[in-house]
């Protein structure tokens, strides 16, 4: 199988090697392939063929073409899809609406030529860590089908890595685009709180949603990240100046940069072979550590209680109406939440400068930080618990433990997929100070040149 960039693909169409329908009738034919994979909850061939049909009549005409012309995306389902019912992954919004419009990421990845071929598998209402959804069954991990594919995002990061399609579009509140990244070994971005728009993906916890892709290259993830980029009045956080990071990347991978590797509670019951792949990361940027930020359990523990607080509110009304619609391991949590005093929720704010202050000095001698994404490699669909120092816990509370902290004060971090060929994928967490996404990026390009991280390619099929 053939795991074509974003960029090879555009080039190949402006170039007139290939049309973008021959692309897209390729696309259609691998997504069909690897229905087994559950990685897609709707596919939309009239409107991807109809793009590919408008942008090869605006070559044949001489107009230009977009710098993502003809590469194939895909959205998780909590993003509005023009004429689509916004899923987020349950049943009870299978009645809802059609979306009128294109969520603003998706309307400025399609005017630079990406063309969107259809809608991911997640986590009911994108809470949870490995997209085994109760109404529309588990994603399966394209190195072994019998493991997760992680999540929320796991359909974004499943389709991207089984080479279904060049980019991919999540959501990461606590870790939902950096655990599937790790788990499905691709590269995945959660950029800083506020830089990209969220308008048009279906919220979960207001103060800690972030909207990222995931791309199987640096220089496809920075230029997908330039194109969202800008403010947007339809989401009051997003009203920064874009920065884009595409035409200096390579200036900043060859330039000094600090790194350091955090220790403590980023080490702490980690498998063996994510603290080997963090160690790779590691020599290969000559970093120091372990970085100690004593703050970081507590920031876990007040993103937990935000989460649940304020994913239980945004819920209660239709909690009282429809319980039982709800799956089951989301339904529990989000009551649980909801009967939590806002007490917890205005103690879990109130911690957040001080976790910030903590980064913050740690940031003070180093560029960018390295911690792992997961605490181990994809576990078994339907697995319930993994042992943590020795400890049985809980899967699905625990994968997310050296993510939850960095959402929690909004900073930027790249998930790179450190090259381990014939091993199940892990990742690595590259966090940069917040609006620096420039410096993750670069960081990641180093190791990628270097060889240390690769998106992983899956064994084909027979």
């Amino acid at each position: 199988m053939t795991f074509a960039s974003a960029h090879a693909v555009a080039e190949a169409v402006r170039s007139g090697r290939t049309t973008a329908r021959a692309t897209i009738e390729q696309t259609l034919a691998r997504i069909a392939a690897r229905a087994d994979l559950n990685a897609f909850t709707q596919v939309l061939p009239e409107r991807a063929l109809d793009q590919a049909d408008r942008l090869d009549a605006d070559r044949a005409a001489g107009r230009p073409l977009g710098p993502l012309a003809g590469a194939p995306f895909a959205v998780k389902n909590l993003f509005d899809v023009e004429g689509l019912a916004t899923l987020a992954g349950s049943k009870i919004r299978r009645d809802a609406a059609p979306a009128p419009a294109d969520a603003t990421p998706v309307q400025r990845l399609t005017a630079a030529g990406a063309i969107l071929v259809g809608a991911l598998n997640m986590d009911e209402f994108a809470y949870g860590f490995v997209t085994e959804n109760a109404h529309d069954g588990p994603t399966r991990n394209p190195h072994d089908p019998t493991r997760i594919a992680g999540g929320s995002s796991g359909g974004s990061a499943a389709a991207v890595a089984a080479g279904l399609v060049s980019l991919s579009l999540g959501s990461d509140t606590n870790g939902s685009i950096r655990i599937p990244a790790s788990l499905c070994g691709v590269f995945g971005l959660k950029p800083t709180l506020g830089r990209l728009s969220r308008q048009g993906a279906f919220p979960f916890v207001e103060s800690l949603d972030h909207v990222g892709p995931f791309a199987r290259s640096v220089a496809d993830l920075a230029l997908t990240y330039d194109l969202m980029q800008g403010p947007d009045p339809l989401d009051p956080i997003c009203d920064r100046a874009a920065e884009p990071v595409s035409d200096r990347l390579e200036a900043l991978a060859d330039a000094p940069l600090r790194v350091g590797v955090l220790g403590g509670w980023f080490a702490q019951g980690a498998f063996p072979e994510v603290l080997g792949a963090l160690d790779l990361a590691a020599q290969a940027l000559d970093a120091e550590g372990p970085v100690i930020v004593a703050e970081a359990e507590q920031a876990r523990a007040a993103a937990f209680c935000l989460t649940a607080v304020e994913g239980g509110r945004l819920h209660l009304e239709t909690l009282r109406e429809r319980a039982m619609d709800y799956d089951p391991a989301v339904r529990d949590r989000l009551l649980a939440g909801a009967l939590l005093p806002e007490g917890i929720a205005d103690a879990a704010r109130r911690y957040r400068p001080v976790f910030r202050a903590a980064m913050a000095r740690a940031f003070e001698r180093f560029d960018v930080l390295l911690a792992p994404a997961s605490v181990c490699p994809a576990p078994r669909i339907g697995q319930a618990t993994m042992d943590m120092d020795g400890q049985p816990v809980s899967v699905r509370k625990n994968l997310g433990a050296y993510t939850q902290p960095i959402s929690y004060v909004g900073l930027p971090v790249v998930a790179a997929p450190i090259n381990r060929p014939g091993q199940l994928p892990i990742g690595v967490q590259i966090i940069a100070p917040a609006w620096r996404e420039d410096l993750a990026l670069a960081a990641a390009l180093r190791l990628e040149r270097r060889g240390v991280v690769a998106a992983h390619s899956p064994t084909e099929r027979p």
